[in-house]
């Protein structure tokens, strides 16, 4: 597949995303955050950074940058979007995931290799995995913290909308342990931890992120006009 990476003022994981998506087997092409068309890409990746310097609010400009409203409809029509961090942050911005992404609860920056949950294997972003699988793979954030409302986060375990939850410990407060979360149609997934990070065995943790990238081979050939 070709997958669009985007590139915001202030991204910094931008390279790393298109390398994973390699690794992954499919083609990675750089989207600009000034671009009014998304070049025929069959996926997007908003990776992780510091987007327009986090200004307002972490993702709160880049929602309203040119190619989110391209990956806007894009994702509404179907189209596989990951939200990686700071592109977590745009996904709830854009409103296309509920929820927002607060302070981290001790307020400083947190970098650390941490175990997670796969509770939701059904995505076009998880379905490599199984249902269950617990993965160990890249964090970074300072506003990693998920927060919604009571009735929200209901909803999200009640429908199987919780992707990915953290274990053993929580590393920024996030309600219910939520490390991401999908839309209902499982094409839109927002995730705080790095999964680009950790798809080679040489360094870091190993590939358990490998499979957020190749979980795509399933929908080759899927068009989303």
């Amino acid at each position: 597949m070709r997958v669009g990476v985007v590139t915001f003022p202030g991204s910094l994981d931008d390279v790393d995303a298109q390398r994973a998506v390699r690794i992954g087997g499919h083609e990675a092409f750089a989207l600009w955050h000034g671009d009014h068309d998304l070049r025929g890409v069959d996926a997007v990746v908003l990776p992780g950074g510091f987007s327009y310097g986090d200004y307002l609010r972490c993702g709160a400009i880049s929602r309203f940058s040119p190619v989110m409203t391209e990956v806007i409809a894009a994702a509404e029509r179907g189209m596989p979007v990951l939200g990686i961090c700071n592109g977590f942050q745009i996904l709830c911005e854009s409103h296309l995931l509920p929820g927002a992404l607060i302070r981290n609860d001790h307020r400083t920056f947190v970098c650390r290799d941490q175990r997670l949950r796969v509770e939701n294997a059904s995505t076009a972003w998880t379905s490599a995995y199984d249902e269950g699988a617990e993965i160990t793979i890249a964090l970074k954030n300072g506003e990693g913290g998920y927060v919604a409302d009571a009735a929200t986060l209901d909803r999200l375990e009640g429908e199987g909308l919780v992707v990915a939850r953290y274990l053993e410990h929580n590393p920024n407060g996030s309600m219910r342990d939520i490390a991401g979360v999908t839309n209902e149609r499982g094409n839109v997934v927002g995730l705080m931890p790095h999964p680009e990070h950790s798809v080679e065995a040489l360094t870091g943790t190993g590939t358990d992120g490998l499979g957020f990238f190749t979980s795509l081979a399933a929908l080759a050939g899927a068009t989303f006009a």
